[in-house]
């Protein structure tokens, strides 16, 4: 049989054969769609120089450099980010993406900014996970005008120059933390809810939608103040305990933010009857959560499926370099998951 030829292949793409030239040889960029039907045709005819041809694919895709700044190096859900992060880069098909992930153990505003601006200069846009600050604001303009856009990651900010918003409805979390508690808490049993830091929009947010459940549909519950854990689990800790001692009807926990492990460990020293008693709903699906679920400590975790979050975050960043100087911002909400003990 006839091998076929930079003509035949030409020929069945619908290309002229000058524009298989230049991807074979890769003098020239070619569009991507062209070089998917010219892929295509050469599985189809058999085209003995196929493996070049991806190769070519490859080179002839855009390079994009992508920095995120996480936080706090130490907790498992970063880590799990990270990782689907570096995945979805891995897969995304239409560019070459060289992602550089960063933790910032100081949740100082001031320090997260600045690692930010050093970050800047190496990328084409950027994510971060951050309070919300005016430093961080000012560095989000800093960065606009360098011409590298900055999505919000997880929690929303106020900077009105970030390119966009990756994350799930905080609003619908905190109502659904809220239900599940009513549902299976004694009535009339007080709640309490723990948050890393009012300036975290995905932690402030659930906050107000948790208590505006209670006071529409379950007002035989009372709601305690807030308990502010700075997301260091050591005082979610010591906070969990000082309320256990001083409020017997206390039967509902919102862990609504870090520090979920300090929250269980201060359950876990309580005798087991009391223990059943107190209905804990979290925010984390990290390895000690996901214990805590298995063991029945914890009734329900409701949280950010790494996976499908993280492909759309590369999405809205490599939309955002395709959009620069563009004054419309780009929001991708994804649904958050359940879960519960008897569903892992």
């Amino acid at each position: 049989m006839k091998r076929a030829t930079i003509a035949d292949l030409a020929k069945h793409s619908g290309v002229s054969v000058s524009t298989v030239k230049r991807l074979i040889h890769g003098r020239e960029r070619v569009r991507p769609e062209t070089v998917e039907r010219i892929l295509d045709a050469a599985e189809d005819i058999g085209y003995y120089g196929i493996n070049t041809l991806h190769y070519r694919k490859r080179d002839n895709l855009p390079q994009r450099t992508l920095g995120f700044v996480l936080q706090q190096s130490h907790r498992h859900i970063y880590q799990q980010w990270a990782e689907a992060i570096t995945q979805a880069a891995q897969r995304f098909h239409n560019a070459v993406i060289t992602p550089i992930v960063e933790f910032e153990d100081n949740l100082d505003p001031e320090v997260i900014a600045e690692r930010m601006l050093k970050l800047g200069q190496r990328v084409d846009a950027m994510a971060v996970v951050s309070a919300d600050h005016p430093l961080i604001s000012n560095a989000i303009d800093a960065l606009d005008t360098q011409g590298v856009p900055v999505i919000a990651y997880i929690s929303d900010l106020s900077a009105p120059k970030r390119a966009g918003f990756v994350g799930t409805d905080n609003w619908k979390i905190g109502r659904t933390a809220a239900w599940f508690i009513t549902q299976i808490a004694n009535s009339d049993a007080k709640i309490v809810q723990f948050i890393g830091n009012h300036r975290y929009q995905c932690q402030d947010i659930p906050d107000a939608s948790f208590r505006s459940y209670i006071r529409e549909h379950a007002p035989q519950f009372t709601v305690l103040e807030t308990q502010l854990t700075n997301e260091e689990p050591e005082e979610a800790y010591q906070l969990t305990r000082q309320l256990l001692r001083e409020e017997p009807q206390l039967k509902g926990i919102f862990a609504n933010g870090g520090g979920v492990t300090g929250v269980l460990k201060a359950v876990q020293e309580l005798p087991k009857t009391r223990q059943q008693d107190i209905k804990i709903v979290c925010r984390d699906m990290g390895t000690e959560a996901k214990i805590a679920l298995q063991e029945g400590l914890i009734s329900a975790a409701l949280y950010h499926p790494a996976q499908p979050t993280s492909s759309e975050l590369i999405k809205v960043m490599m939309e955002a370099i395709e959009r620069k100087g563009s004054a419309s911002m780009q929001q991708r909400i994804v649904p958050f998951q359940i879960a519960t003990p008897e569903s892992i």
